[in-house]
């Protein structure tokens, strides 16, 4: 095959196009792609709503997962099954939404036999971003039997599998959703109880939450932090609901409240690959089928990223690339 299928993102929209197979450059590997995922992120890029993309055009696609087509990276051989995760791709570097995609090495992750090449893009960036805040959380002190752990913007990627994962470390999970159709599925994902998030603007409310993980931001993250309890911890994974924060600073001061800071994208090698090794192990979610409510091909992107932003979606929505 001397050309390929990838849908480019220009500054002026995007599309499926057909580009020039090359092989790989010194310290990299071209991977067959399979599959691949939408997040937020991909949805904003996708659409244009949003500043992701940093040179044009480019390909677009924050995670993928595939076989080794060739490698010229002592690390990686023909055949290896792998996956990629942030790290640039559909930033500065072309992404997964392509047949074929050429990727420095650094961010190449070998594929645990626990998970097949479908099931790690119904994780992808949401699934390392869920794991990474328990992650960080768990460093803060958190630990099953101190509390309730609440998880906003529930019914979406991140939310859904953080439900999972800290269902299975045996946390108790409140889960917060705009959407009352999604219940049943927290539900079964291992929330005891689904509302909707009211906000509040008091200094401080009563002490509910032993931590929290955040895909909201703006009054919602205030008000979790203002009732998050001593010494415990809110880890910030979105901002669908705003960039800005205003909070007192009586829960860092008279609590203890630690707010922690989520980015999957750049987090370093030797952390990636730990992560990824207790997403397959102590992490590994129960209800990967049940998160994937939706599979789509290149073509249907604009529309499909269109619908996410509207917030027309539950759960992960998977991209069939290749074979």
């Amino acid at each position: 095959m001397s050309t390929y299928r990838a849908f480019r993102i220009h500054e002026q929209g995007g599309g499926v196009e057909s580009l020039p197979l090359e092989p790989p450059a010194a310290g990299e590997v071209l991977i067959r792609v399979h599959w691949s995922g939408i997040n937020y992120k991909d949805a904003l890029a996708v659409t244009g709503k949003g500043r992701i993309v940093r040179r044009f055009p480019l390909t677009g696609g924050v995670d993928l997962s595939g076989v080794v087509e060739a490698s010229a990276a002592p690390e990686f051989a023909p055949g290896d099954a792998v996956l990629v995760t942030g790290c640039g791709l559909s930033e500065v570097r072309d992404g997964g939404y392509a047949e074929y995609a050429r990727v420095p090495a650094e961010a190449v992750i070998r594929l645990s036999q626990n998970f097949s090449l479908r099931d790690v893009m119904v994780l992808g960036t949401a699934g390392f971003a869920a794991a990474l805040a328990i992650h960080q959380l768990e460093h803060n002190g958190l630990a099953p039997g101190q509390g309730p752990v609440a998880v906003t913007g529930a019914s979406g990627g991140v939310g859904c599998i953080a439900i999972d994962m800290l269902a299975r470390r045996g946390h108790e999970v409140v889960a917060f959703t705009r959407k009352p159709e999604a219940a049943p599925l927290l539900r079964e994902l291992g929330a005891s109880e689904v509302h909707a998030f009211e906000t509040s603007s008091r200094p401080l409310e009563v002490e509910r939450w032993a931590g929290a993980v955040d895909n909201v931001g703006g009054e919602v993250l205030s008000t979790l932090l203002r009732a998050t309890k001593g010494w415990g911890g809110v880890a910030a994974v979105g901002l669908a609901g705003g960039a800005e924060l205003t909070v007192s600073l009586m829960p860092f001061l008279l609590r203890g409240v630690n707010l922690l800071g989520v980015n999957s994208a750049a987090t370093r090698r030797d952390k990636r690959v730990l992560l990824w090794q207790r997403i397959a192990t102590d992490l590994a979610p129960r209800h990967l089928d049940r998160i994937a409510t939706a599979t789509v091909g290149l073509d249907d992107l604009p529309a499909t990223c269109a619908k996410i932003l509207s917030g027309a979606h539950i759960g992960r929505t998977l991209v069939k690339v290749g074979a």
